[in-house]
């Protein structure tokens, strides 16, 4: 488990400085390991919304929400992807979409 931390800390790190390519893979190499890392799929779900990448984002943002369904943060990310999704598409189907999720959050904090 401390290689998947390690790699996971150095993918934040490239990140970070800007290598989002170098991230991307890094992350996809640690998901090929421990598909259910869900720290992983959130930080790709943010990567894919910078590189308008929305699909991708919104797939990553999904797998998060399902793989710890009781924390309501992950579905707060899953939020503002589709927020930021529709910033960068203007499909309006995505304002409902990240208003349900933004519920769910709520329904979940009690």
């Amino acid at each position: 488990m401390a290689d998947l931390v390690q790699m996971y800390n150095a993918a934040e790190k490239l990140k970070d400085s800007g290598k989002l390519d170098e991230s991307v893979a890094l992350l996809n190499e640690l998901l090929a390991v421990e598909s259910t890392h869900v720290l992983s799929h959130l930080t790709l779900a943010r990567i894919y919304t910078l590189q308008k990448k929305f699909d991708l984002a919104i797939e990553h943002s999904r797998k998060a929400c399902e793989l710890e369904p009781a924390e309501a943060f992950n579905f707060t990310a899953m939020s503002v992807t589709y927020q930021r999704t529709y910033a960068g598409t203007g499909d309006t189907k995505y304002i409902q979409l990240a208003e349900d999720a933004m519920a769910r959050a709520h329904q979940l904090q009690g």
